[in-house]
């Protein structure tokens, strides 16, 4: 089956509600649909995989801050260095400070409790709250914002 690639121009800050909203529309029907891509640092674009033109445009039927389809198709080439990046950093330590940035907790900030590399999940408390409850989520769902071991060398570095 052949694919294509399409660029999606969205309103600015809009694209991760552009992927949700596809995500969703696509659990309920993937036709033609193979990827939703969102590359971080690039505003006003995501991507999209489609065997054609057509189910490009038509999974964007209806879509919220969704503006349109590019008419060109998109090479291959012009992407891969950003997806470079999407691949699971496995560089998370229990009691890492993380940032969450998708899901219902999106920019909430959290310390890492357990690992689970097999399942690539950890288990977080968020820092915010009054009472300490344990969350799993994906570890591609955090970025760590600081590491254990670098408080304690900086803490020493100071004495």
């Amino acid at each position: 089956m052949e694919s294509h690639i399409f660029s999606v121009r969205t309103a600015a800050n809009r694209e991760d509600q552009v992927v949700d909203y596809l995500m969703s529309k696509l659990q309920k029907d993937p036709k033609g649909i193979l990827a939703v891509i969102r590359p971080h640092g690039m505003r006003g674009y995501i991507f999209v995989e489609a065997t054609s033109q057509i189910d490009a445009e038509a999974i964007l039927a209806g879509v919220p801050y969704a503006r349109g389809l590019l008419p060109t198709e998109i090479p291959y080439q012009e992407i891969e260095h950003m997806l470079e990046q999407v691949k699971v950093e496995m560089n998370i330590h229990k009691n890492d400070i993380v940032e969450i940035i998708s899901g219902p907790f999106k920019r909430e900030n959290a310390k890492v409790m357990r690992v689970n590399k097999q399942k690539e999940e950890i288990v977080v408390e968020l820092l915010e709250s009054a009472v300490p409850i344990p969350i799993t989520v994906k570890m591609d769902a955090v970025k760590v914002i600081r590491r254990e071991d670098e408080k304690a060398a900086e803490e020493e570095g100071t004495q």
